[in-house]
């Protein structure tokens, strides 16, 4: 950004003179300093001080209202030039390892290529199903582990026991339980479907969170290849 100014008398009056002007090149505000702009702050050696008509606004803004309606646009433009690169760099970073696990759901004999022109023309296109095995019978063990009949759920006592902290641990296990494996039906597909994927992938992740709009706790796998780290 270029700025025009006319240098005064005491910088250089001959360039005043003949009316010359100068171009200065101004540095790019940093994100704090645009920040502070949007928000209208004036900041003095001991205090801060918020502009009265940015201060009404802040009072009106209700509790749960979305930011992004009260951001400028090249403070919303930082921010997601910020979130897109931080993106990138995540998918950069692990590029390797994504052709590892693409290369695994390859060779785990699921497909029938037809037609193969490599390591010669008309060659087989048969895979060995040894990968298949060894994940399936994984995730066999781990599901007997994880989800036994009696429910996923244990308690143990910390302290000092006795007959009421007893009772109330087989009331907690007890009613968790139920909870699991009657009121969340997409928990035991969920966790079938993470513990075939686990071994493949290396690492894979649950999301438990509480759904406002069933009005309970929902248990959902995430694949590795979407869960962003670096953000």
């Amino acid at each position: 950004m270029a700025i025009e100014r006319k240098l005064g008398t005491e910088d250089n009056p001959d360039i005043v003179d003949q009316g010359k002007a100068v171009d200065i090149e101004a540095e790019a505000p940093s994100f704090e300093e645009q920040l502070m702009e949007s928000l209208e702050v004036t900041i003095n050696d001991d205090e801060i001080i918020i502009d009265e008509a940015q201060e009404e606004e802040e009072q009106e803004m209700p509790f749960d209202a979305n930011l992004v309606e009260y951001l400028d646009d090249y403070v919303l433009g930082s921010i997601s030039k910020k979130l897109i690169n931080d993106v990138e760099n995540d998918k950069e970073s692990r590029k390797e390892w994504m052709k590892t696990y693409t290369d695994g759901l390859k060779y785990l004999g699921m497909r029938f290529d037809e037609q193969r022109s490599q390591p010669f023309e008309g060659s087989s296109g048969v895979i060995h199903p040894i990968l298949a095995e060894s994940v399936t019978q994984f995730q066999a063990q781990a599901y007997k582990e994880l989800l036994p009949a009696q429910g996923p759920v244990k308690t143990q006592i910390v302290g000092q026991r006795d007959a009421n902290t007893e009772m109330q641990a087989e009331r907690v296990a007890e009613f968790m339980n139920y909870y699991i494996m009657n009121e969340m039906p997409e928990y035991d597909p969920e966790l079938d479907q993470l513990l075939f994927y686990l071994p493949l992938s290396g690492s894979a992740f649950k999301k438990v969170y509480y759904d406002a709009s069933i009005r309970r706790p929902v248990s959902k796998f995430v694949p590795s290849e979407d869960l962003l780290g670096s953000i």
